[in-house]
């Protein structure tokens, strides 16, 4: 990546653009939205969409990932499929994301 290019910021529960349009349910999505997994859901998953490696460094689970993204952006697997490497890529990270950090932060008042 060059100096001159943009990488996307994908926050949870805000519409992410894609950089090409995906079929999802018969409609031609251009921009996805990621909701935090349930435990119900991530229990069925029954995997982290991450993994830590000997040197405690965090690497992405991509097919589990995947799985998230299709429950998280209520789309078919098979959408996700559609998605660019880059999409691909940032979506994975915020969902691993959902998962090292609290929904809220707690109430010091």
């Amino acid at each position: 990546m060059d100096e001159n290019q943009e990488v996307a910021v994908v926050k949870p529960n805000e519409p992410f653009p894609l950089s090409a349009p995906i079929i999802a349910h018969g409609e031609k999505l251009t921009e996805l939205t990621l909701r935090r997994p349930t435990p119900l859901e991530a229990r069925a998953i029954k995997a982290l969409p991450y993994k830590i490696d000997a040197d405690e460094a965090v690497s992405l689970d991509l097919d589990v990932a995947a799985k998230y993204i299709a429950v998280c952006a209520a789309v078919p697997p098979s959408s996700v499929n559609q998605l660019d490497l880059a999409d691909l890529n940032s979506l994975a990270w915020v969902v691993a994301g959902f998962f090292m950090t609290p929904a809220s932060k707690p109430s010091t008042t």
